[in-house]
């Protein structure tokens, strides 16, 4: 009789870990836009809202855009570390609810979340597993064109703004990855994003988020 073989699947050496995607950059950049791309094209990531305390901006809707609540709420989130990071910018509360994400990633799938830069170093602190990706505008010049056709800022906080997306800019050290994003290739930006999340699914040796 002839030796048995046995098959085996190399596949299951290399199982596939949900990913946290981490995405930010400068105000005005584009974040909300890519994102919205993003939903439409990969609805098997999970897109988890940041929280803020800021009031809701007449373009802007309430669990798309960001989950409006009120101080006291955000207060006791942070008083029973449901926050992922917290942090006040521009005078506002800002910050990542954990209990999504955690969810989430029980049920293998990938999150994605949206932070500003101050917010990423927070992040990275804890879960230095996750994937930084830094979006970038092609220049410091368009990005002040988008803040000002934005129309929501005065003279003295656009200009607040682009200072700090200035200094936002030379903290790209802190990301693993760096998109370009161009008012008028945005579909260039989001293949960019697709493409960084099939390679880190290629990877030998899987990113592996920890229990938050």
């Amino acid at each position: 009789m002839g030796e048995k073989t046995h098959s085996t699947n190399p596949t299951a050496n290399f199982p596939k870990k949900p990913l946290l995607i981490v995405l930010s950059g400068p105000s005005g950049v584009g974040k909300d836009v890519v994102l919205d791309c993003l939903k439409k094209s990969n609805p098997d990531i999970n897109f988890v809202t940041t929280m803020t305390t800021r009031p809701c901006r007449a373009n802007e809707k309430h669990m798309v855009h960001y989950h409006f609540i009120s101080i006291e709420e955000f207060q006791q989130l942070q008083a029973s570390n449901e926050l992922l990071e917290s942090a006040n910018v521009y005078g506002n509360w800002y910050g990542v609810p954990k209990k999504p994400i955690r969810e989430a990633l029980k049920q293998g799938k990938d999150v994605m979340v949206k932070v500003d830069v101050q917010g990423v170093a927070n992040i990275k602190k804890i879960v230095p597993q996750a994937v930084f990706i830094f979006l970038m505008p092609p220049s410091l010049e368009e990005l002040t064109n988008r803040l000002k056709q934005r129309h929501t800022e005065s003279e003295a906080a656009l200009a607040t703004r682009l200072q700090t997306a200035n200094g936002e800019m030379q903290q790209i050290a802190m990301f693993d990855y760096i998109v370009f994003n161009p008012c008028d290739k945005i579909e260039s930006a989001v293949a960019e994003i697709r493409a960084i999340i099939a390679a880190e699914k290629c990877r030998v040796k899987p990113r592996e988020v920890p229990n938050l």
